[in-house]
């Protein structure tokens, strides 16, 4: 299933950066950045409990925030990107 995961960490502070840096990190390695704070994942249940659960001990819930879309697996017809930067098909294999 495609999962659109959003946050918004607060950087005024030394420990906000770092956080903002830490969830980024950690997005990357399950999905495609498709804008500054936006990634795109595809994981199956499991994986997404395990990556929310991450996320959530990462940020500071006072001044952070996490926002998570469960799209499924019928997406396709659900994602229209319009402008610079298109994404690519997570399901498909990368060749190099």
């Amino acid at each position: 299933m495609l999962i659109l995961i959003t946050y918004d960490v607060n950087t005024q502070t030394a420990a906000g950066r770092k956080r903002l840096r830490q969830v980024a990190k950690q997005c990357v390695n399950y999905g495609q950045r498709v804008q500054n704070s936006v990634f795109e994942c595809q994981m199956d249940s499991a994986k997404y409990k395990q990556v929310k659960s991450i996320l959530e001990k990462i940020i500071d819930k006072e001044v952070d925030s996490l926002r998570f879309y469960n799209l499924g697996d019928k997406y396709k017809n659900r994602v229209e990107h319009v402008g610079a930067k298109p994404s690519f098909d997570v399901t498909e294999p990368l060749i190099f």
